[in-house]
């Protein structure tokens, strides 16, 4: 039975503040991610192409999504507004959250932040890419200390704890203080030198934003490595030069990463989609020396999913608001 979140005729909100310090098992976010890719395939979930909205100049990027979860019964809508995406005018402003309603009995569930929320379902989507690609890794490199930056190494951890050699490029020193400071009980190295770097590392991800300076290249990365690209830090060519390239979602790739067009305006073929994969109906690679490439767009049904999981822990400990709304 559902539990209860707001009396009819409220509304149960959760901004950011009230899910900070939440009991978070990230094994088990990489779990809940993972099942919501597979009930894309086996359970009925449905996740369409997100919506997206370009300001002019490059003044504001804003985009919506809507999923069901099968998995969790849970419907979720997405909004996500930034403002200043390539932060040329020093004016960056970040807004985005989750309507979730439980499709079992029609009641909303909460209004959801979910600026911690989407990095984290985005991370958990990282380490599964890598852990299929590449799950012998012993190198881990991440390009960018933003959010993302930081959820990076922390998750990837968590699904491969065999990784030996964890490490990070990026310009502010806030940031690499914070990517540092994230894998309990792991030394993670600050690297100068992004070409050598990358040059010998298992898994590289690209988590930088749009301001990024320096991105890795094809011919910078070894045989039998992996790209994840979930933002920016790794160059177009890596996805045109790869000998395997995988995505969540192929249509989700064509809509959201004009950026990585050739001077034609195509993309290369994708080879595998990740629910694929997971199910074993789909390989990450076919040779041992394959350069693989993966695109990690948001897909809204793991917000549906992780949204529903993480709306449960401030449920049980006692978080958020409750508003008189309809």
């Amino acid at each position: 039975m559902s539990p209860t979140y707001a009396p009819p005729g409220q509304l149960w909100l959760l901004p950011q503040s009230q899910q900070e310090g939440l009991d978070v098992d990230r094994t088990k976010v990489i779990e809940v991610v993972e099942q919501a890719y597979r009930a894309l395939r086996e359970g009925g979930s449905q996740n369409p192409v997100k919506t997206i909205v370009d300001g002019p100049a490059d003044r504001s990027l804003s985009y919506s999504m809507v999923a069901r979860d099968a998995g969790s019964d849970t419907v979720c809508f997405k909004a996500v507004y930034e403002f200043d995406p390539r932060r040329t005018r020093d004016a960056y402003r970040f807004q985005s959250f989750v309507f979730l309603v439980d499709d079992t009995t029609g009641a909303p569930i909460a209004l959801m932040d979910v600026v911690k929320l989407g990095p984290l379902r985005s991370s958990a989507t990282t380490a599964l890419f890598a852990r299929a690609a590449r799950p012998d890794a012993r190198t881990a490199l991440v390009v960018g200390t933003g959010v993302q930056g930081q959820m990076a190494l922390p998750m990837l951890v968590a699904a491969m704890p065999e990784l030996e050699r964890l490490q990070v490029f990026g310009t502010y020193p806030e940031g690499l203080r914070a990517v540092q400071d994230s894998v309990e009980g792991r030394e993670v190295e600050t690297v100068t030198d992004l070409r050598e770097a990358a040059g010998g590392a298992d898994v590289v991800i690209g988590a930088a934003g749009l301001s990024a300076t320096q991105e890795v290249r094809r011919d910078w990365m070894k045989p039998g490595s992996v790209a994840v690209l979930l933002g920016y830090g790794v160059h177009a060519d890596v996805c045109h030069g790869a000998d395997h390239r995988i995505a969540t979602d192929t249509a989700q790739m064509h809509a959201t990463c004009d950026d990585l067009r050739g001077p034609d305006g195509e993309l290369p073929t994708v080879d595998a989609q990740l629910p694929d994969i997971l199910l074993g109906r789909a390989p990450a690679r076919r040779s041992p020396d394959d350069v693989v490439f993966a695109y990690n767009s948001g897909m809204a049904v793991t917000d549906a999913a992780l949204g529903r999981y993480m709306a449960d822990l401030a449920l049980a400990a006692g978080r958020g608001d409750k508003v008189n709304f309809w």
